[in-house]
């Protein structure tokens, strides 16, 4: 029957609006030391169920007696700009901590061992520095005298995957090593916003965005370290701690926002367990992973979950 004129002819229904990703947060530790942190970060994690990077300094796995198990690049054995564990007692309880994390499914990767500034290291100077955290971290149960070694250990430091360098310093031996030694992601970079991670001669490079902040919402790293500069100019402050802590909050999370509203890149978040004006910074992290991992469409996961889900996508796709 043909219409009659004037009749409404109805517009064909608009095909439907292609689903967002899911917003991508990944949040992780250097260095990762303080017993007390690995619990506290471990009792948020399954809060949340967010999975979270430990960057994990290798001299914390030698006490003094096993110090001289480190030699650095270019120094003598024993030698560290961070220290060594205070005892075996204190080793034993980091490896504890490290096994549990491990089996709740954190990823632990590597923050190399003394924590050293290589940016004029050669590709030799790394693939040094990598073996000795590779070698201690397997045998860092033997190293020390403490038994049992728990049943999976090795898979533990066979499972490291990823790298982030000291003082985010970077040169051009790191990126040659860091495929020689069988890492799959460097976090170590910085970029203005997020930023869709690259991949290249297979090492996905991660960057710690800069993030408005504060009055005159000025950039600043989106690392606890870089806030403590900023806002006391990396002196303890304690009594600006509450001014501190939402500052920072609003910050993660005004940052949070704008991806999760637009484009939905992968925000990221770096801390240290080094409680920074009294707690200030932790005590914004948990406020803010506490409402945003625990949305249906938010995905708070770790960076080594983040490239092996994104290798079996380009896999998938001939990639």
């Amino acid at each position: 029957m043909l219409a009659t004129a004037g009749a409404a002819v109805a517009d064909p229904p608009a095909p439907p609006s292609p689903a967002k990703p899911k917003q991508v947060v990944i949040i992780s530790f250097d260095s990762a030391r303080e017993i007390s942190q690995w619990q506290r970060s471990r009792a948020l994690a399954k809060r949340t169920g967010a999975h979270f990077t430990y960057f994990l300094s290798c001299v914390f796995l030698l006490s003094q007696q096993t110090r001289a198990e480190y030699t650095p690049p270019g120094k003598s054995a024993g030698k560290s700009n961070i220290g060594f564990a205070a005892s075996k007692q204190e080793v034993a309880d980091r490896l504890e901590q490290i096994g549990f994390a491990a089996s709740e499914g954190h990823d632990i990767a590597s923050h190399g061992c003394g924590h050293f500034d290589g940016k004029d290291w050669s590709k030799a100077d790394w693939l040094k520095e990598f073996a000795s955290f590779a070698r201690i971290l397997k045998n860092a149960y033997s190293i020390n005298g403490i038994t049992p070694e728990p049943n999976g250990w090795h898979h533990i430091a066979h499972a490291v995957v990823g790298f982030r360098a000291p003082y985010l310093s970077t040169s051009k031996g790191l990126y040659e090593a860091l495929p020689a030694a069988g890492y799959q992601f460097d976090a170590s970079g910085v970029s203005q916003g997020p930023v869709q991670p690259p991949t290249s001669r297979g090492i996905t490079r991660f960057s710690l965005p800069e993030i408005p902040e504060g009055p005159g919402s000025r950039p600043v790293i989106a690392m606890d370290y870089n806030l403590f500069v900023r806002h006391s100019g990396g002196f303890e402050r304690p009594s600006g701690a509450t001014e501190f802590t939402e500052r920072s909050y609003e910050a993660f999370r005004a940052a949070f926002d704008a991806q999760y509203q637009g484009k939905r890149i992968p925000l990221e978040l770096g801390f240290h367990f080094t409680q920074m004006n009294n707690g200030a910074y932790w005590d914004a992290l948990e406020r803010f992973a506490g409402e945003v991992c625990v949305k249906a469409d938010v995905e708070c996961i770790s960076f080594r979950d983040y490239v092996s889900r994104h290798g079996d996508e380009k896999r998938l796709v001939g990639g």
